[in-house]
């Protein structure tokens, strides 16, 4: 067994790493030197730490003849295996955005325009599939699409297959499969798919399915694989590197997320010493010092390499003997590295593997052109484009040749727990001067009904307001840019009426909508539509005096309607902007409407900039009650109550600064902001009777964030005239 080292001064402790040290013989220069295997561990961000290691081993030029590693360790030693220095290894994964790589979608701004829609009607991580064997859910939190195109970018999968065989020196790599509990070791095989399956975290990231395995981190198994290693080229030196994660202390296994944790952390402990028990007396044993860094850590990045770099350094003498000369090292790294190949020609592009959705709709995000050489950023972004369109579990290349051919071959794997779903959303809206509203909704998508890819969406809200929606969707051609469209719906609202100030009326307004439409889809940027609608509506008296006299009335007539959306999320935008115009004229030439409603969003630093301006008016004839404008609930005139003011013609304005005060966890896409809003109104010919009339000013203060049942607000509204007004707001809008 290794030799154990002694207990460090305590001015130390606090700094270097605790070391389990084998007795080293010298070399005599005549023989043949040391076989090593290198062993890296398991620890999610603390995996950092092996960077620094190896840039040690690079620094005293020790040779690795094999290499096994597990989770995150298998990400770093698949990537030198694959001939990617530590250097640049640093420079790939310090520049990474970990949060987002937990988000499998492309940036807002990227996502197909319908799939926005859908996602600001329902919560996120909601959808579950629907079909003969009842409610399906996907396999994990997060697909792992982002993950996996950073893995194929790092071990340089643009520039061909990189079977785990033909690599400079053996490899293996641990995985578990979460059916049987098997450990699953990779010999052979893609290298990059065996690296994602080992970094599978169970409920976390989704399994990679392999054949009738699904199989997650190897963590679970075996999270220090020195057994492997000694299997895989029977080194006389082993240097396993330990970065798991420590047990929680007693008193900090409270909820039901650190009980978890502890449940992993012990089953990985328990592997962890059964493997130390493989080292011998040669062999090097390096933990390096991880105090407050957990395994999400991975903004602290640079000073987790830095410990790792450090324990290696504290055990330089005892690694040093093993050092090749000079021209040793020059023909070493040669062999692993090789000379760099340039950037591949594309002399063919296959899309494979699909079932129902038809290539061409693939194809059109697929902008690599045919016998130019491989442009990899621009396929990882059009690669997150077709996954944006909502019906695939993962969508990945690879780069193969054939007779002298190079051929980019994509395959999206199709949802399978599509294609119909379920989706669900939840609305409480609660002020001061109105008491709480709640509803709840949820929405059936049948997707690809026909080879153009037609679809179905159903949705009901039930609660504070009631609705039935139906909605048919049509491509017209195989691309999908143009479109006939179908939308229903019956609808019942409470609205509250105010006279000085004061609410005295409640009011039901029905309202139903037949709108029969052609359009032309602008991708990402958004949607033309003109078409017809039908409309019917009517005001009913629910509890007060009768302010206004009931009213209905209906009609029919063109509609045209232009939907942009370049904001950069789907809540908290830090930059760009949306804009939603819309006129309808009636038939019989009754009354006309307009609508107009712009957004936009800048951010300076930790600072965010934002502006509305929103307009509803009849240019021709009245408004009827059902489709007037209205003023009045959280940052649409936050001092009032919603809906307090009813116009045939409405304006509204406002300025907005926030103040982005804390991150959400890892895999949660958003912020934590404090915010300032002034807003302005304006109201012509009013269907309610109040004090003020003309011009309206309210002021609002707010806190919010997003979270998993979607953004949350709490904030005062107040405004020149004494009006006053308090919010909390939770779910989709």
């Amino acid at each position: 067994m290794p030799m154990t080292c002694q207990p460090l001064p305590l001015l130390l402790s606090r700094h270097l790493p605790c070391l389990a040290l084998g007795l080293l013989m010298a070399t005599s220069a005549t023989a043949a030197p040391p076989k090593i295997g290198l062993v890296l561990g398991g620890g999610g961000a603390r995996g950092a730490a092996h960077i620094g290691v190896l840039e040690v081993l690079e620094r005293l030029q020790v040779p690795v003849a094999c290499v096994a590693g597990t989770s995150f360790g298998a990400l770093v030693a698949g990537a030198w295996a694959a001939g990617v220095s530590p250097g640049e290894m640093r420079r790939a994964m310090a520049s990474a955005n970990w949060n987002d790589m937990f988000q499998d979608n492309p940036d807002y701004t990227e996502l197909d325009f319908r799939n926005k829609r859908l996602l600001q009607r329902t919560l996120p991580g909601s959808e579950a599939g629907l079909g003969p064997n009842g409610v399906t859910y996907p396999p994990g939190a997060v697909g792992g699409q982002k993950i996996k195109l950073f893995i194929n970018q790092l071990v340089r999968a643009d520039r061909g297959e990189r079977p785990i065989e033909q690599l400079p020196i053996p490899l293996a790599i641990v995985a578990t499969d979460i059916g049987s509990g098997e450990r699953v070791v990779f010999r052979e095989g893609n290298l990059a798919l065996a690296m994602r399956a080992s970094m599978a975290v169970p409920g976390l990231v989704a399994p990679v399915e392999i054949g009738e395995r699904k199989l997650v981190d190897g963590g679970l198994v075996d999270n220090l694989p020195i057994r492997e290693v000694k299997e895989l080229c029977q080194p006389d030196v082993v240097i396993a590197v330990n970065v798991g994660s420590p047990l929680l202390a007693s008193s900090e296994v409270g909820s039901l997320l650190s009980v978890s944790a502890q449940m992993v952390a012990l089953l990985t402990e328990q592997n962890v010493t059964l493997s130390l028990q493989r080292l011998g007396p040669r062999d090097i044993y390096i933990r390096p010092v991880l105090d407050g860094i957990g395994s999400a850590d991975f903004a602290a990045f640079e000073k987790t390499a830095k410990r790792g770099q450090e324990a290696a350094d504290w055990v330089g003498y005892a690694m040093g003997p093993y050092a090749l000369d000079a021209e040793a090292w020059r023909r070493h790294q040669f062999a692993l590295r090789g000379e760099r190949e340039g950037v591949p020609r594309v002399d063919q592009i296959q899309i494979v593997g699909l079932k129902r959705v038809d290539p061409a709709v693939v194809a059109r995000h697929i902008a690599q052109p045919v016998g130019e050489p491989l442009d990899t950023a621009a396929l990882n972004r059009d690669l997150l484009r077709t996954y944006g369109d909502g019906w695939y579990q993962s969508v990945d290349y690879s780069l193969l040749s054939e007779r002298d051919k190079r051929i980019l071959r994509i395959a999206p794997v199709e949802k399978s727990w599509g294609p119909d779903y379920l989706r669900f959303a939840l609305n409480l809206d609660s002020t001061v001067s109105q008491g709480s509203t709640f509803s709840l909704r949820a929405v059936y998508q049948k997707s690809w009904i026909n080879t153009l890819g037609g679809e179905l969406l159903a949705s009901v809200d039930i609660g504070s307001r009631t609705a039935v929606d139906l909605q048919w969707y049509q491509p017209l051609e195989p691309n999908q840019r143009w479109f006939a469209q179908l939308d229903a719906g019956v609808s019942s609202s409470p609205r509250d009426l105010y006279v000085d100030n004061q609410r005295v009326a409640r009011y039901d307004v029905y309202r139903t909508v037949l709108d029969m439409s052609l359009g032309l889809a602008l991708r990402s940027l958004g949607e033309l539509r003109a078409g017809w609608q039908v409309t019917a509506g009517r005001a009913s008296l629910d509890t007060g005096p009768q302010v206004l006299p009931e009213r209905s009335g209906q009609g029919r007539g063109l509609l045209l309607a232009l939907d942009l959306d370049q904001l950069n999320r789907l809540y908290f935008p830090t930059d760009g902007w949306a804009a939603r115009l819309s006129f309808y004229r009636d038939h019989e030439g009754s009354y006309s409407k307009a609508t107009a409603d712009l957004r936009g969003a800048y951010s300076i630093g930790a600072w965010v900039l934002g502006a509305r301006a929103a307009f509803t008016g009849s240019p021709g004839g009245e408004l009827p009650l059902f489709e007037a404008g209205t003023l009045g609930g959280f940052l649409n005139l936050s001092a009032y109550g919603t809906g307090q003011f009813v116009a045939d013609t409405v304006h509204y304005g406002h300025l907005r600064a926030e103040r982005i005060i804390g991150s959400l966890p890892l895999g949660l896409r958003g912020d934590m902001r404090a915010g300032l809003a002034l807003e302005v109104g304006r109201t012509s010919n009013a269907y309610t009777v109040a004090e003020r009339t003309g011009r309206l000013n309210s002021i609002a203060v707010y806190l919010g964030g997003e979270t998993p049942f979607g953004p949350v607000y709490v904030g005062l509204g107040h405004s020149a005239a004494g009006s006053n007004n308090a919010y909390l707001f939770l779910g989709t809008p």
